[in-house]
């Protein structure tokens, strides 16, 4: 009897809370964007992008662009994919980013790659400057990648430039 009343008090109370709370109800980042669409909120959700491999002396292309799709999350991390490379070579880029001011965000994300074999051949960081249009539904980017074998040597760097719009 003593649980069974405890159970009904606490159920009652959660109920209570969950209905006077109504923050506590399901809101998806794009929901947060629209209604607030303040600071560093602008960046977050997932993006159409077009990367274009660079010259780092001349800024020349270096061959067609291809796409990717990064999704930037609330709290500062992110996910990105890429078409430059099958999945069995590559795994997707985890990383982070952050809100530098104005229209301008940072962001750094690190993938592994992997021989015909499968074998571990080290991984990649690509660092990146972007800056958002006014009305944020576009950035373009540019930055560096570090390429590192899989005792963590630094092997080579490269550059590259992006041009985003928001996934729909």
């Amino acid at each position: 009897m003593k649980n069974t009343m405890v159970r009904l008090v606490g159920g009652i109370l959660l109920a209570t809370v969950m209905a006077a709370t109504p923050s506590l109800g399901l809101v998806s980042a794009q929901d947060n964007l629209k209604t607030k669409n303040v600071g560093g909120g602008q960046l977050v959700g997932t993006w159409d992008v077009q990367v274009t491999i660079r010259d780092c002396q001349t800024n020349a292309e270096m061959g067609p662009p291809f796409p990717s799709t990064t999704t930037f999350m609330f709290g500062g991390t992110l996910i990105d994919s890429t078409s430059r490379m099958p999945q069995a070579a590559k795994t997707p880029g985890h990383g982070v980013w952050n809100h530098a001011g104005g229209n301008l965000y940072r962001f750094k994300f690190k993938s592994f790659s992997f021989g015909p074999t499968g074998t571990f051949t080290g991984w990649t960081i690509i660092t990146h400057e972007a800056s958002m249009d006014p009305g944020g539904n576009s950035y373009e980017s540019a930055g560096t990648a570090e390429f590192y074998n899989s005792a963590g040597v630094l092997v080579g760097t490269g550059c590259s430039s992006t041009t985003a719009t928001r996934f729909q």
